[in-house]
């Protein structure tokens, strides 16, 4: 599939999710700090089943932190998070049931250098999940090849490329069979051939229905899957908006100035 250039229109918007369906994930006065550093100041996020999000914003935003604490890789200091009806407190298994649901990408692509392609996606199921190796592989290579490497099941992660790396990282959340999936900036780290091979599993994956949370600069990306674009700064949730709205009619002065800088007009 083809990315749109940020200065083009889809022909056909996605359906958005409806604002009737109770939110997979609820977010409410959340808060963090790092120390003295306010970085997440009363974030108010509701998220439906399906709801495709992206969130942009300048650096040290608050953008990555807050994905982060939907899993709990950070902890956070008021208000709650509720992940299809699990709170994120300090339950112990609160948290495992919540990482169970909850695929993860990062910007680094965190594999295994001495585990191959095929070991990394069946580590977690097999572990975590208790499922048999035999069904652990199956299941690991329809998803190699939903990402469209399984050629690459048997080669160790040092003999691949950025964007195999980071298609490998998708399989291996899919694995797991997650209800939501978040993407924390996945292509910041590739050089510019390998994004667009990255971003289009990542269409793929939208169009099956998945619930998305993805933290990316890619705007081509936003405007041709996104059911709502966030803009974030210094902590907080300025803007909100479906994309034709965010793009052709920001209502926030910063997030017009964001956009001219990003979009180049």
């Amino acid at each position: 599939m083809t990315i749109l250039e940020p200065t083009e229109k889809p022909s056909v918007r996605p359906a958005a999710a409806k604002a009737t369906d109770a939110p997979i994930i609820s977010i409410s006065k959340l808060n963090k700090w790092y120390v003295n550093f306010h970085v997440l100041k009363d974030i108010d996020l509701f998220v439906s089943k399906g709801e495709r999000i992206v969130i942009c914003g300048p650096s040290g935003s608050g953008k990555s932190t807050l994905i982060r604490c939907i899993n709990r890789l950070e902890i956070f200091q008021e208000g709650s998070i509720v992940v299809d009806g699990i709170e994120l407190n300090d339950d112990v298994k609160h948290i495992e049931e919540v990482r169970r649901e909850v695929g993860m990408v990062f910007q680094g692509f965190n594999l295994f250098p001495h585990l191959t392609v095929l070991e990394n996606c069946m580590l977690a199921p097999v572990w975590v999940r208790k499922v048999p190796r035999k069904e652990a592989e199956e299941v690991a290579r329809q998803y190699l090849k939903r990402v469209r490497i399984p050629e690459q099941a048997n080669k160790y992660p040092g003999q691949l490329s950025g964007g195999q790396q980071q298609r490998v990282a998708i399989a291996r959340s899919l694995c797991m069979n997650p209800r939501i999936m978040l993407f924390d900036e996945p292509t910041s780290a590739l050089d510019p051939e390998m994004i667009s091979e990255v971003l289009d599993v990542m269409i793929d994956l939208a169009e099956s229905g998945m619930t998305m949370l993805v933290v990316t600069h890619e705007m081509g990306f936003a405007r041709q899957v996104a059911h709502r674009v966030i803009f974030m700064d210094q902590g907080q949730i300025v803007e909100s908006q479906d994309p034709e709205g965010f793009f052709h009619n920001p209502k926030s002065d910063r997030t017009k100035l964001f956009l001219s800088q990003i979009l180049g007009h």
